[in-house]
């Protein structure tokens, strides 16, 4: 069953109450990427799902162009319906391919941007269904890790930015293959669900060519012991005029 959410900077977003939804993740990572985003920048989103991130970071981008790609063609056809509603087919595009295919899709080292909110779970074969959106979504069915850091550098101009949100178990793997595509983790900040609870999310900043230097920020959390925002996620929500 298909809802509209709209959020407070005023654009819709299309959603399928019975398929994937965006969650806290795409907020989190809209906000790591808001700052450094200029209004004449170029950005591709990665495994763009519905397009939440796209429809996030649009007001931050006022004279550049942005591109989503989604392999599932029901969650790329929300984005586009959301794009249409919200009167922004001049700023955002939704390609419905396979980002394994982007050397077809759009020039090499043109991109001043990528941000990506992929599948987080290794695929094991026989524990999925293959055609499911839900399990495409959570697991590396359709792309993997490596494939989407070298779509990513394929894109990236010298000295773009990649904006990344994983698990933080998967780390050695990240940071392996970053710098394997020249891809220098720059920023790291560890997300924690509460406070006396490990670290479920990872959010990683990579500069293409750049010199190694990382840069750890201050924890977020997300939930406090009454089970509430807390005031650092409130404040993004806020920044992000998300409601």
């Amino acid at each position: 069953m298909e809802k509209i959410d709209i959020l407070q900077n005023s654009n819709k977003i299309f959603q399928d109450t019975e398929d994937f939804q965006f969650g806290i993740d795409a907020v989190l990572l809209s906000y790591f990427a808001q700052s450094k985003l200029k209004k004449d920048s170029s950005l591709v989103d990665l495994c763009s799902g519905n397009g939440i991130i796209p429809l996030l970071l649009e007001k931050k981008i006022i004279t550049g162009k942005i591109i989503g790609i989604e392999i599932q063609t029901k969650s790329a056809e929300l984005a586009k319906k959301s794009i249409l509603e919200n009167n922004l087919t001049e700023k955002i595009q939704i390609l419905n391919q396979d980002l394994k295919n982007v050397s077809k899709l759009i020039k090499k080292n043109s991109i001043d941007f990528v941000t990506c909110n992929p599948p987080y779970m290794i695929f094991e074969h026989g524990k999925q269904n293959v055609t499911d959106s839900k399990a495409i979504a959570r697991h590396e069915i359709s792309c993997t890790l490596r494939d989407i850091i070298s779509a990513t550098d394929y894109l990236l101009k010298t000295h773009g930015t990649f904006f990344l949100i994983h698990r933080p178990f998967r780390l050695p793997e990240i940071f392996t293959t970053l710098k394997e595509f020249r891809l220098e983790p720059k920023k790291m900040q560890l997300v924690y669900p509460f406070i006396d609870k490990e670290p479920n999310l990872v959010l990683i900043e990579s500069t293409k060519n750049a010199n190694p230097r990382l840069q750890n920020e201050k924890p977020l959390i997300v939930r406090n012991k009454n089970r509430e925002y807390t005031a650092q996620i409130q404040e993004i929500y806020d920044s992000l005029a998300l409601s």
